[in-house]
């Protein structure tokens, strides 16, 4: 008997919850934005089937952007275009630092072909807003017979 009770009170807290949440606030709270690369680190010559740990440094412009990744562009079979993407809190409601920042991050990658790649990293804007690019070649070393 003490069940049946229960039961709608468990369903009047139920809906309680439910009612508390703003469900018809669909709008986004973040969006994508550009990092702008200042710098990267790479190896003076790869070896084919291997995988690099690449440093990247980027700026962070403030404390609500938050790096996510890096977009990469094969514009060749050894070109690539690198280009680092952040997201942007936009919440009304958070303090926001204003400092910017270099921060460094891994860009992971793969070398399977010989010759030489070349990369080109997203550096931003310069004061004719044409891009910038940082400019990297590294030559392939072939792999070691024995």
């Amino acid at each position: 008997m003490m069940k049946k009770g229960l039961v709608p009170i468990f369903l009047v807290v139920l809906s309680s919850l439910f009612n508390a949440c703003d469900l018809d606030d669909d709008s986004p709270n973040f969006h994508f934005t550009t990092l702008n690369v200042v710098a990267a680190s790479f190896p003076e010559v790869f070896q084919v089937n291997r995988t690099y740990d690449i440093e990247v440094t980027y700026l962070r412009p403030d404390g609500c952007t938050f790096f996510e990744g890096f977009e990469v562009t094969k514009t060749g079979d050894t070109d690539r275009e690198v280009v680092a993407i952040g997201t942007v809190l936009t919440d009304e409601n958070t303090a926001c630092t204003q400092a910017i920042e270099e921060v460094t991050a891994i860009f992971k990658f793969n070398v399977i072909f010989t010759g030489e790649y070349h990369f080109r990293f997203y550096g931003g804007q310069d004061e004719n807003n044409d891009s910038i690019y940082l400019e990297y070649t590294v030559p392939v070393e072939e792999a070691p017979t024995n």
